[in-house]
């Protein structure tokens, strides 16, 4: 037992020995490897390193081993011993070796240099195992670190322009001025800083080779504040739609498509220097935006700076147009897209009508504020408005980005260079094209005094005309009706007539009353479409599909030769048959139509107690006729004269074209308004042939309806006794199928009136 025993105290002395030997062994290492860094304490390095006069030679020269243990002690890193961070060297060997291994941040700080992608440098160096040209400590100091989160910290949210600024002052000073500089200082709320922004890869440095990637990169990166973050959103004045736009601009669909050149937020906005449009140093602002647009646009921007707009500009006249004011700013579109302003279709009516119909800016300046309307009311305003994008607009004759008065040489409407300005459109054009003004104003007695008179002679004869034939429909819509309801009551009896048919109108004449009817009907139309294309029932056609104004035109040039035709056939017609000659011979004007028309009008005014009796022809038919051939020679006249308006204009001048155009205008009016209060009455709705006189449909007039309208000439058929058929007379309304002749009121009653 005492043999065992002591073998076993053997064992546990052995056992407890070699853990001893081990734990020794392992410390041993762990002190090798580590340095005496477990021993060494801040107080043991602060021996010698608290000496401010302590230095080391580096590369030649002194540099300072001094440590401020206040500075230090302030600092995240206070609560750490010098050799946490200062490693793989012998802290007890002295002088310590000359190459320390340099304090490796990331060794706590693991990933930081992925955090830090405003410095792509940095991760590249920590990469290829280099020293970065800027570390940590070139930004964050060494032992006087301080965390973002203290107040004085040059990394805190409201330090960090100062903080970058260390290094880039010129970029922190243009910052620090900018709209977002100064809201950033206000501490307003969503206001980015440095790091907000160049957290992302929207430099050069950052996204390298990738000028689209790039490009878009910043669009987001202002997007996602401008946009998307409600705090900024709600706050800036352009509404988050305008701001959108952008992206469907012409700039912003060009850098989606992959142009690199486009412009994008910051091209025009700045970087660090980007200011609010009103502030005059802004890129965008009213004086300074030419100069930001020519940066692409240089050929287009040195044409507008010698215009009178870009001088204007240049002057500091607030009220001048600068690119923005026509193309727009997030909305920028191409000139040929319906939707730009600067279309042709738009152009005269959305960029120049602001300002030169501007009472305002007229007076201010003393420019005439009637150039918007005048052109609106000329053949050229009134096709844009109907829907031609081919006709000639303001930037046509005035130019786009060169526009200069007309005083200036160089200038597109001047004098000298008219012929050539309006040749452009009118080949031919020679110089009486330049004689007689562009903008008329009829209205105007001092500045055409001769397109003044004719327009004040024809309303005044409009006036008078219709509303002499208003008055005399309206007294005899008012006689007839009354006898008509006395005759319904029974109060005075109804004439009797025989069932006898009466030829009124041949095949051949319904045939040129038909040419006339539709040829006028469309001639009216087409004509009013192109003086009021804004009306709803214009509107209506225009809106069934495009080349409607196109198709008017033509259709009105058809409709104008058909009327022509017709009226060289009805010369024809009066000239060589015999039937026409008996009808010019009694539509000739006499005095007894005279006498008709005065007795007439007192019989409805209750002033004579019989109607006057008529022939083949009253009055009505004569003024109607002979008012018809007036106006078809005048219409065609100056129809042809717009027609054909480069021959025309060469001859006759500018001024005889507009001539030719106001009483074309005014002749129209007279003959619609003439055939609807004076023609659609007598054959429809005055009330002895309503709802309608079927003669231009059936050629004949029933013995009643004779009776009414053409007593004397059915007398003379009756006394004549003839019977012939109603396709082969050649004569004036006959008598066909004669039946009884039962005695009739003779006195006058019943007669009268139009068919």
């Amino acid at each position: 037992m005492p043999e065992r025993e002591g073998i076993s105290k053997f064992y546990i002395a052995l056992l407890v020995t070699g853990l001893i030997v081990g734990a020794t062994f392992l410390l041993g290492i762990g002190l090798l490897f580590s340095g005496g860094a477990v021993a060494q304490t801040r107080d043991d390095c602060l021996m010698c390193h608290s000496d401010e006069g302590l230095s080391a030679e580096r590369d030649g020269e002194e540099v300072s081993q001094y440590v401020d243990a206040t500075v230090l002690d302030k600092s995240p890193h206070g609560k750490l011993v010098c050799v946490a961070c200062h490693t793989r060297f012998n802290p007890e060997e002295m002088p310590h070796r000359a190459n320390i291994r340099p304090v490796n941040c990331l060794t706590c700080h693991k990933g930081a240099e992925l955090k830090h992608g405003f410095h792509p440098q940095l991760a590249a160096a920590i990469a290829s195992g280099e020293d970065p040209d800027v570390g940590c400590k070139d930004c964050h100091g060494r032992h006087d670190v301080v965390s973002p989160k203290e107040p004085d910290s040059p990394f805190n949210r409201k330090n960090i322009s100062a903080g970058c600024g260390q290094c880039h002052s010129d970029v922190a000073e243009e910052f620090d001025l900018s709209a977002h500089g100064l809201a950033h200082s206000a501490d307003v709320k969503g206001a980015p800083d440095c790091l907000i922004c160049h957290d992302r890869k929207i430099t050069v440095t950052t996204n390298p080779g990738n000028g689209v990637g790039l490009k878009l990169a910043q669009e987001r990166l202002c997007l996602s504040c401008h946009m998307d973050n409600p705090d900024v959103r709600d706050r800036t004045s352009p509404s988050a739609g305008f701001i959108a736009a952008y992206e469907q601009s012409v700039h912003g669909s060009a850098l989606t498509n992959g142009n690199a050149n486009a412009p994008n937020c910051v091209d025009c906005h700045g970087s660090h220097q980007m200011a609010k449009g009103f502030d005059p140093s802004s890129k965008v602002s009213k004086m300074k935006i030419a100069e930001t647009c020519s940066k692409c646009h240089g050929d287009i921007a040195g044409v507008f700076n010698g215009s009178v707009h870009g001088k204007a500009v240049t002057a500091g006249v607030e009220d001048a147009p600068t690119c923005t004011d026509c193309h727009g700013e997030h909305t920028i579109l191409k000139h040929n897209d319906p939707r730009s302003p600067v279309a042709k279709q738009n152009l005269s009516a959305q960029v120049c009508s602001p300002c030169h119909s501007s009472v305002a800016l007229s007076t201010k300046y003393g420019i005439a504020n009637d150039r918007f309307k005048t052109f609106t009311d000329s053949y050229h305003g009134l096709a844009i408005r109907g829907g031609s994008v081919e006709v000639a607009n303001c930037a046509s004759c005035h130019g786009s980005h060169n526009i200069k008065p007309s005083s200036d040489s160089t200038s597109t409407i001047s004098k000298a260079n008219l012929v050539k300005t309006c040749g452009r459109c009118h080949p031919g054009a020679n110089q009486r094209f330049t004689v007689g003004a562009v903008h008329v104003n009829e209205k105007s007695r001092t500045e055409e005094p001769l397109l003044y008179w004719i327009a004040t002679l024809y309303i005044l004869l409009i006036v008078v005309t219709i509303g002499g034939m208003l008055f005399h429909n309206v007294i005899d819509f008012v006689k007839k009706s009354r006898r008509k309801l006395m005759i319904r009551r029974g109060l005075i009896p109804h004439p009797h007539a025989g069932p006898g048919m009466y030829v009124r109108m041949t095949g051949e004449e319904r045939f040129q009353h038909a040419a006339l009817l539709i040829s006028f009907t469309t001639l009216v139309v087409t004509g009013f479409m192109l003086r009021f294309p804004e009306v709803w029932w214009v509107r209506w056609i225009r809106d069934l599909g495009g080349g409607v104004f196109e198709a008017r035109s033509l259709t009105h040039r058809i409709a104008g030769v058909v009327m022509l035709a017709a009226s060289l056939y009805h010369v024809y017609y009066v000239s060589f048959t015999k039937r026409g000659r008996e009808l010019i011979l009694d539509m000739l004007p006499r005095m007894q139509d005279v006498r008709d028309a005065l007795a007439m009008v007192k019989y409805n005014l209750g002033m004579r107690n019989d109607r006057p009796l008529f022939d083949r022809f009253s009055y009505i038919e004569k003024a109607e006729y002979w008012a018809l051939i007036w106006g078809t020679m005048v219409m065609g006249a100056t129809g042809l004269i717009m027609w054909f308006d480069n021959t025309f204009i060469g001859l006759l001048t500018k001024l005889g074209y507009d001539v030719a155009r106001s009483i074309h205008y005014y002749e129209a009016w007279l003959a619609t308004l003439a055939i609807i209060v004076w023609h659609f009455y007598f054959v429809i709705f005055n009330p002895d042939v309503y709802p309608l006189n079927v003669a231009f449909w059936k050629g004949t007039l029933t013995e009643e309806e004779m009776e009414e309208d053409h007593p004397l000439e059915l007398r003379k058929i009756q006394n004549a006794g003839t019977k012939k058929d109603i396709d082969s007379s050649d004569k004036g309304p006959e008598r066909l199928d004669k039946g009884p002749d039962p005695d009739r009121d003779r006195n006058g009653n019943g007669h009268g009136g139009k068919a």
